[in-house]
C-alpha cells in the first residue's frame, strides 16, 4: 500500500512539472535604466511652494502637507 501511494506521488509531481523546468534558469534580467524627471514650465519653484504653504497653513493642524509649515 504505501508503495501504491509513493508511485502516486511520483507520478503527480512528474506530470505537474513540465520537462525541464527544474534545469533551467530564467534569462537575467536586465536593470532598469536611469529615470530622470523634467520640471514643467507651469511647476511653481520651491520658494514659492513655501510661501504658499506656509500662507495656507496658518492656524492649521500640523500634518499631512501643513507638517513643518503650520505655525503653533
Amino acid at each position: 500500500m504505501p508503495a501504491r501511494v509513493l508511485m502516486f506521488v511520483a507520478l503527480s509531481l512528474s506530470l505537474a512539472l513540465p520537462t525541464g523546468a527544474l534545469a533551467e534558469a530564467p534569462p537575467a534580467r536586465k536593470p532598469p535604466a536611469k529615470v530622470t524627471f523634467h520640471k514643467s514650465s507651469s511647476e511653481e519653484s520651491a520658494a514659492a511652494r513655501e510661501k504658499r504653504l506656509k500662507r495656507e497653513c496658518k492656524g492649521r493642524p500640523n500634518a499631512g502637507a501643513c507638517l513643518g509649515h503650520a505655525s503653533p
